[in-house]
């Protein structure tokens, strides 16, 4: 069944881009549990795996049903555009007792057993000593999981805000919220997510706040209830290359699949880059540097945006995923 999200006039003025660091600790924690969620994230899994073995995540992950509802109030919307960790968590520590009792009482219908266990009935039961908890735990699962690589992660969503509100700019918010995913649709007035959930809720005049996330992929994800700001929550771009680390050269099997001058430009943009800034970084004419952006940009391995009188190259998520999977 389908997810609708209804806009009204006032919606289309009040759509805004924000990530949220509170957001990627939640959904770290359900990945960790989410066999599913794993092949982006190999190589992240590997290296915190003994650090996750300390945590006691028990409490939140009793709260992740895997088809559900998840308490809003300890995940909800960001509250601003860049919002600190310090900032979000405070928010939740700061949540109405009462609210939150119901939110939860709302998830654990969702886990057979969960509402008559012993936590949750001490939740129930103590919703202001309930908040305190979950919020420690998610504060300590933000210190193990994520704000160790925090710098990176942030780079990585605010290079998709930055790309999809170029592409918001050029092309519009109707052509833009479809190009944000392949089960998004837009007819207007309506942006229909398909999925297995059904959902259906109008804006109201408070706008649809879009969020980019590293570990929601491969979901993506509506389904706040009011008070709370109506979110979509998608896969961030560049996600298969998060994780690798920048090679000392070419990979080999790069060279034999593309040759090496345009294997070597493919792999010289861990950033966007001009021609002339490409042919200085590799010693090769800006004409051939030229000829290799195109060969490799009608193949779906590039994309273009002009500045000025500039032209920027960078990677599509399909050149991404090229350079990180090829051996050394």
């Amino acid at each position: 069944m389908p997810s609708q999200l209804r806009f009204g006039d006032e919606d289309f003025l009040r759509c805004r881009f924000a990530i949220s660091p509170l957001w990627e600790t939640q959904e770290a924690v359900r990945t960790l549990k989410r066999p599913d969620r794993h092949a982006y994230q190999a190589p992240w899994l590997r290296r915190i795996r003994r650090a996750a073995a300390g945590l006691d995540l028990a409490s939140l992950w009793l709260l992740m049903p895997r088809r559900g509802h998840a308490p809003d109030w300890l995940g909800p919307p960001p509250i601003g555009p860049a919002a600190t960790f310090e900032e979000e968590i405070a928010a939740v520590r700061a949540s109405d007792p009462e609210a939150a009792r119901e939110d939860t009482a709302l998830s654990l219908a969702c886990t057979p057993g969960a509402p008559d266990s012993a936590r949750g009935r001490a939740w129930l039961a103590d919703p202001a000593r309930m908040i305190t908890e979950l919020a420690d735990a998610v504060e300590e699962a933000w210190r193990v999981l994520i704000a160790p690589d925090w710098p990176r992660l942030r780079s990585l969503l605010e290079a998709d805000v930055a790309f999809h509100s170029r592409r918001l700019a050029e092309v519009g918010l109707g052509t833009l919220l479809p190009e944000l995913d392949p089960r998004l649709s837009w007819d207007g007035r309506t942006l229909t997510l398909a999925q297995h959930i059904e959902y259906a809720r109008d804006l109201a005049g408070q706008g649809l706040v879009l969020m980019p996330s590293v570990f929601s992929w491969p979901d993506v994800i509506t389904g706040f209830e009011p008070p709370w700001q109506p979110t979509l929550v998608y896969p961030a771009r560049g996600i298969a290359g998060l994780w690798t680390e920048p090679g000392t050269r070419t990979p080999d099997a790069l060279v034999r699949l593309l040759g090496a001058n345009r294997a070597a430009v493919l792999s010289a943009l861990d950033e966007p880059a001009t021609t002339t800034a490409l042919a200085h970084r590799l010693g090769l004419a800006p004409s051939s540097v030229s000829s290799h952006l195109t060969v490799l940009r009608d193949a779906g391995l590039l994309t273009s945006r002009r500045y000025g009188h500039q032209v920027m190259y960078e990677r599509t998520p399909l050149g991404m995923a090229l350079t990180a999977g090829a051996p050394a």
